[in-house]
């Protein structure tokens, strides 16, 4: 399958197994399990979507957004969780405006997922770490 490298970015072929105790990356050799969520900009986001075969969760937020503030920690928390099975990715439409407004976003937070490429959920409000795991059990 093809994991997006959270540190440069790279593809990278990986088998898929049920767990994963090492995979790094072929390019920078740093792990593919590190599973701090990503800053994606307009320049490297469709990029990182169509190269993704996990999926991604996208959080468009804001640094000004008090329910986006709440949430980072748990969202990060979250993506704990999932190491190759799900790319936790953030976008902030304070300076990604363009990609706020292609995608429509009304309010932040707002999580999209991805899978294949392609949008296949959405929901607006915070969630707390429980909810976010079972959001992503949904989709992995």
């Amino acid at each position: 399958m093809h994991i997006v490298c959270p540190h440069c970015l790279s593809v990278n072929n990986v088998p898929q197994k049920e767990s994963y105790t090492k995979a790094n990356c072929g390019r920078c050799k740093k792990s593919l399990l590190d599973t701090k969520p990503i800053e994606l900009t307009n320049s490297n986001f469709d990029e990182v979507i169509v190269n993704s075969d996990i999926p991604v969760i996208v959080d468009f937020w804001a640094p000004w957004c008090g329910p986006c503030k709440m949430m980072g920690p748990s969202f990060e928390k979250s993506a704990k969780n999932f190491p190759l099975k799900t790319l936790f990715v953030k976008v902030n439409t304070e300076n990604e405006q363009n990609l706020g407004a292609r995608f429509g976003i009304r309010s932040i937070p707002t999580l999209i997922i991805f899978k294949n490429s392609k949008e296949v959920h959405r929901v607006s409000g915070a969630l707390d770490e429980a909810s976010l795991n079972r959001l992503v059990e949904q989709f992995k």
